[in-house]
């Protein structure tokens, strides 16, 4: 796929912003223990994906009523939907000075779809060394779904199926989606929101 970029100055893929708050404590401090100075981009990017993946529950997963939005209130709670986790992802490593953006899927929202559609976030990152964007999805694995870190092919947790109307948008955001922020905001109750109220489209 070729990607499209929201800004053309990759400067804008490192700001702080009101989801993403790397200066908040709990966010500098996990940076701490995450990442060292001998460490590549590469690595950084990898150790980063693999923490929010695997460490960062799915909140629809663990069937909890939590809604997480900023960056420090996923690590906090230790939960968040792939919005939130992809916010943390982005936190993480904008903090470590790695440009890192918001890409979002259109997918049925369970098996078919009568059930309805949904907005999937992931995150797009700018490997300088590669000179190269790559999409890592840090959703979390379970027994259908095996995301992977690759610099090379794309190892996500979803397979678009172009058929029944799912659609791989090309857009690499600076920002979340407004659309996205909306809804976290709206809802308290996670499961709730999960069902009934996650945007169909962008």
């Amino acid at each position: 796929m070729e990607f499209i970029c929201s800004s053309n100055n990759l400067d804008d893929y490192l700001l702080e912003l009101d989801e993403i708050d790397f200066t908040n404590r709990v966010i500098q401090q996990k940076v701490k223990q995450l990442f060292a100075n001998v460490q590549s981009e590469l690595d950084k990017a990898k150790i980063a994906f693999e923490f929010v993946r695997d460490e960062i529950a799915h909140t629809w997963d663990i069937q909890s009523p939590t809604v997480t939005c900023k960056a420090s209130e996923v690590l906090q709670h230790t939960e968040g939907i792939c919005y939130a986790k992809s916010h943390l992802l982005a936190a993480l490593l904008r903090a470590e000075g790695i440009p890192t953006g918001f890409c979002y899927q259109r997918l049925m929202l369970f098996d078919t779809p009568e059930k309805g559609y949904c907005i999937h976030a992931l995150n797009a990152i700018y490997i300088q060394s590669l000179n190269k964007w790559i999409r890592l999805d840090a959703r979390g694995n379970k027994r259908d779904i095996n995301a992977q870190f690759s610099v090379t092919e794309e190892k996500l947790a979803f397979r678009i199926n172009r058929t029944l109307s799912e659609i791989d948008y090309p857009m690499i955001y600076d920002k979340p989606h407004p659309k996205i922020i909306q809804v976290l905001k709206e809802h308290s109750d996670a499961l709730t929101m999960y069902q009934f109220h996650l945007p169909s489209d962008l």
